[in-house]
């Protein structure tokens, strides 16, 4: 299982009530709300993960607004797996 961390300090200020209020499809194992309202995403490895965040670019390229907070917020979502250490790795 592969936890990855969004964190509720990020350009959107995303946590899991604004996730859930954004209608942002959950992955495939689901997310979680940390105490400190992070949000966890849940993969059974690295490549749902990668499947995951190109599923969410196709989301963003739909959107005509490129500033507002949905778009901040899955942009947020895409570096946080791009830049989990374990999905750099399995990219290698």
């Amino acid at each position: 299982m592969l936890y990855i961390n969004v964190s509720s300090n990020s350009n959107s200020n995303l946590n899991f009530s604004t996730f859930e209020e954004y209608e942002l499809p959950a992955p495939p194992n689901g997310a979680d709300a940390e105490i400190n309202n992070d949000i966890v995403l849940k993969f059974d490895d690295e490549e749902e993960a990668i499947i995951y965040a190109e599923q969410l670019e196709n989301l963003s390229n739909g959107l005509n607004d490129k500033q507002s907070p949905q778009y901040i917020a899955i942009s947020d979502i895409i570096m946080a797996i791009r830049n989990d250490e374990f999905v750099q790795s399995y990219t290698r």
